[in-house]
């Protein structure tokens, strides 16, 4: 028996907000056991290579926590009646090592940029419009930090059925949908996508 989809939810119904060190237990809520997905604790793109070979688990939770309760602030909730319903990575791209070490990921060109790189949302939360509050949300704060480029690497999905584990980077359709572009594509299934800033306009008197 095929289960019914959830409904959608509207925008209204959702509220944002950083990850601070007051909101860390909703993280470790969300994140459950499991650390959002196989004990990453959303350290991946943050590892060199052999730090992602040794660190699992309770050791990515710790660093993760690490970096939240020394003043940086990694990512975005997603809340839906008081509980942490989904999480979006973001920060200057310096702060993820991976992605400078990806043939796919490698910069576009030298201006400085903030990355989204990784959305986990509870499972009976998905599809139903989390992703794309998210992506807003990491926009508003990226440029309230002075950001005014924002990138992400968004799958392109080859069937219609793609696993969630395999969609960590978010879709292009929800991308596009949110006002990015992209920006190049060494690979058919992960582009580079951008949103850019608009140029403040300058009203003229006299």
């Amino acid at each position: 028996m095929t289960k019914k989809p959830l409904d959608l939810l509207e925008p209204a119904e959702l509220s944002f907000h950083p990850l601070t060190q007051d909101r860390w237990y909703d993280l470790e809520e969300l994140f459950g056991p499991r650390g959002a997905t196989g004990g990453c604790w959303c350290m991946w793109w943050r590892q060199t290579a052999s730090e992602r070979q040794t660190m699992k688990g309770e050791e990515n939770r710790r660093a993760f926590k690490w970096i939240v309760d020394h003043g940086e602030t990694p990512g975005v909730l997603a809340y839906h009646q008081g509980k942490a319903v989904g999480w979006c990575a973001v920060a200057p791209r310096e702060a993820f090592p991976a992605l400078e070490r990806s043939r796919n990921m490698k910069r576009v060109d030298d201006l400085p940029v903030w990355s989204i790189t990784c959305f986990f949302v509870k499972r009976d939360y998905r599809r139903r419009g989390v992703m794309d509050g998210l992506i807003r949300a990491a926009v508003d704060y990226a440029t309230q930090q002075g950001a005014t480029i924002v990138e992400a690497y968004p799958n392109v999905p080859q069937k219609e059925d793609v696993p969630d584990v395999f969609i960590f980077t978010g879709l292009l359709q929800a991308f596009l949908e949110a006002g990015f572009v992209e920006a190049a594509r060494r690979s058919p299934r992960q582009p580079v996508v951008r949103w850019m800033k608009p140029p403040a306009h300058t009203g003229r008197s006299g």
